[in-house]
């Protein structure tokens, strides 16, 4: 194992100073939760020929408590975080770590005793759209954000109550004008999508209250659709309406549902910690629509994972012994490997070509090879000494890592 000190780290970003340079660093900007496309595919990195012993650490430094991914854009990186009982959002500059400006709101939180392994967050991700920066936080607050400077645009109070569960892990997404958030806590909430300029509520679905998992849109049977896990179901909305297409039973009994589905063709894959991973395909007849079930495999239950998505082959890290690679067909669900266990209690996984990256909670960071075959490590970095739950971001041969409280810059060279 090379040895690398751990730190925390964000997205990536590279200055432009003209429209045409802005357009042609588009793609290593990362933006929301899961990256450009919100799929766990690195867009606009460079993988060396060969992998350093370890990696470069440029630049560490303190942002504040929490597991929210960090998002580049431009020269700048920006961290949603706690300070006390303050929560709030703060931009850094890219070269250096240095903080740009910090803004934030009273938000006294408690975590529940039987949660306190949880911490105080917060756990959901922003997403930038159109010079904002748009969030949610532990207590249900939320918030936009003027992205140049900080200064708030305008806020939506959180609840009176929090409840133990589901404190708002659910990641917001962009769809035109729209952002969408799902407000509420256990058993109760709605699906919302809120203007991005004022906050004004466009559409609202309350038919089930939010999970930790977040929504994705896909294009299923000809039809645009909203695809998102909530307490008790996988859902199929009408972005532009809030209109319910589909929906299809998915509670489970010892946990919060978690998961953001991923999409392979017409087939949605969703996973839970006592149900089967299982994939399922959506199907209009006329006005009504149904789910067909493509497969289900109860040897690969997840929890605090995601998967991914590579042509033909699906990985993941399910929680059996301690914690379990593997790759499983996207068409039927067979397993074509699974590494031996006790390899880390959850791992971000994301995906460049041929090289998966997963970081673990621990702070190791693995560079897996694509494979069909074998469970193929080539790399373990240690890039953090504290708890790593939020997603790596990859750009340019740039590693950003966010642990518990400090974000760091790695390079490749």
């Amino acid at each position: 194992m090379t040895g690398v000190t751990r730190a925390t780290a964000i997205a990536l970003c590279i200055v432009a100073t003209t429209p045409a340079a802005r357009a042609q660093r588009a793609a290593t900007d990362w933006t929301q939760w899961r990256g450009p496309n919100r799929n766990g595919i690195i867009a606009g990195f460079s993988a060396p020929a060969a992998w350093p012993e370890t990696l470069t650490q440029k630049w560490r430094v303190e942002v504040g408590h929490g597991y929210a991914s960090p998002l580049i854009v431009g020269d700048r990186v920006y961290v949603f975080s706690r300070r006390g009982d303050n929560e709030g959002m703060s931009a850094h500059d890219i070269a250096s770590g240095k903080e740009l400006w910090r803004a934030g709101y009273d938000a006294p939180y408690k975590i529940h005793s039987a949660a306190t392994a949880h911490n105080q967050g917060p756990k959901s991700t922003p997403v930038f759209a159109n010079g904002k920066l748009l969030s949610i936080g532990m207590t249900g607050v939320v918030t936009g954000w003027d992205a140049a400077s900080g200064k708030q645009l305008w806020q939506k109070p959180g609840a009176d109550v929090v409840p133990l569960y589901t404190t708002h892990a659910f990641s917001p997404m962009i769809d035109g004008n729209n952002v969408i958030f799902h407000i509420g806590g256990h058993g109760k909430g709605a699906l919302t999508a809120l203007d991005i300029n004022s906050g004004t509520a466009r559409w609202s679905w309350p038919g089930d209250g939010p999970s930790y998992g977040s929504p994705v849109i896909a294009t299923i049977g000809g039809t645009r659709q909203l695809v998102v896990v909530t307490q008790d179901k996988v859902v199929g909305i009408a972005p532009d309406s809030g209109t319910l297409l589909w929906e299809r039973a998915f509670p489970s009994k010892i946990a919060v549902n978690s998961g953001t589905p991923v999409i392979a063709g017409d087939t949605i894959i969703v996973g839970g910690s006592d149900l089967p991973t299982q994939a399922f395909t959506p199907v209009r007849n006329g006005t009504a629509w149904t789910t067909t079930t493509v497969w289900e495999n109860t040897e690969i239950p997840l929890r605090h994972s995601n998967m991914v998505v590579a042509g033909d082959l699906v990985f993941g890290i399910t929680t059996r012994n301690s914690g379990q690679y593997f790759a499983v067909s996207a068409k039927t669900g067979q397993p074509l490997w699974v590494s031996p266990g006790r390899q880390a209690t959850a791992g971000a996984i994301v995906r460049y070509g041929d090289f998966l990256f997963s970081l673990e909670n621990d702070g190791e960071l693995l560079v897996v090879r694509n494979s069909p075959t074998a469970f193929d490590v080539l790399k373990r970095y240690k890039v953090a000494e504290g708890d790593t739950w939020a997603e790596p971001v990859f750009s340019g041969g740039r590693v950003f890592i966010k642990d518990l409280n400090h974000l760091t810059l790695w390079t490749l060279n």
